[in-house]
């Protein structure tokens, strides 16, 4: 069997996330590393979208679950999205998220969460 890898690299997203009170009711700029273990159907031999997964909807999904509501924690959003990706997408077998929050801190490019979710057996 193939396995095929999907990735996003710093994917940007405005998030309502965080515990402090400058962090409620507004949005921040979250980015988003993922990476997807694919199971390959039969190879895609007619070169049509309809063979593969379309990488535009795990995309849509990031940004809706990062962007739907107020969330308290990272580690929250990661654990929520992790679960709805293995979830909606039959095909991924494994998914890998990095998520940062670039404006926590002065003194860093970022703070975040990873989380690696594979789908139960």
């Amino acid at each position: 069997m193939i396995e095929r890898r999907i990735f996003f690299s710093r994917l940007a997203v405005d998030s309502q996330i965080g515990i402090l009170d400058h962090e409620r009711g507004t949005t921040q700029p979250l980015h988003v590393d993922a990476e997807f273990a694919v199971n390959v159907r039969p190879p895609a031999s007619h070169d049509d979208i309809h063979d593969v997964l379309d990488y535009r909807r795990l995309r849509e999904t990031i940004i809706d679950e990062c962007s739907k509501a107020h969330v308290n924690l990272l580690e929250t959003l990661c654990d929520r999205l992790a679960a709805r990706l293995l979830q909606d997408f039959a095909d991924v077998t494994s998914v890998k998220l990095r998520v940062g929050k670039p404006m926590a801190f002065a003194d860093c490019a970022a703070v975040g969460i990873e989380v690696f979710a594979t789908r139960p057996a």
